[in-house]
């Protein structure tokens, strides 16, 4: 029922760092697990990263650590912080929160249909 909404991407040059932000009711933020996932043009959407409401972070394993994700449950905002861009990094970027779990992640950050709230997504940009 509720959309998240993404916002802080934009067009970079590789190298340079951008934080996305994901905004979600407080109930829906302190209820679930939330993610970033990311889906590059002729590509599945893969998992980015999860955080659950104890802070532990799970990484996907595709991620070579430039990925940073982090929370401010005051907002119950969820953020992104991506550093060192490269054009590979090219993608609408999603966030997303965990149905079937109460306030933890799954073992893996997947689109495996246990997630919701997909909104319009924030494109980033990166030119080498």
């Amino acid at each position: 029922q509720e959309h998240l909404m993404e916002s802080g991407g934009g067009s970079v040059q590789a190298g340079e760092s951008l934080r996305l932000s994901c905004t979600a009711s407080t109930d829906t933020f302190r209820d679930h697990c939330m993610a970033w996932f990311r889906q590059a043009p002729g590509k599945e959407r893969e998992g980015v990263a999860g955080i659950d409401k104890f802070g532990r972070t799970n990484y996907a394993d595709s991620m070579n650590g430039r990925f940073t994700i982090s929370e401010d449950n005051s907002k119950s905002a969820l953020f992104l912080q991506v550093s060192t861009l490269e054009p590979g990094d090219t993608a609408k970027y999603y966030c997303a929160y965990y149905t079937r779990l109460r306030q933890i992640c799954p073992e893996k950050i997947e689109d495996n249909g246990g997630w919701a709230g997909w909104g319009q997504g924030t494109q980033v940009t990166v030119s080498a």
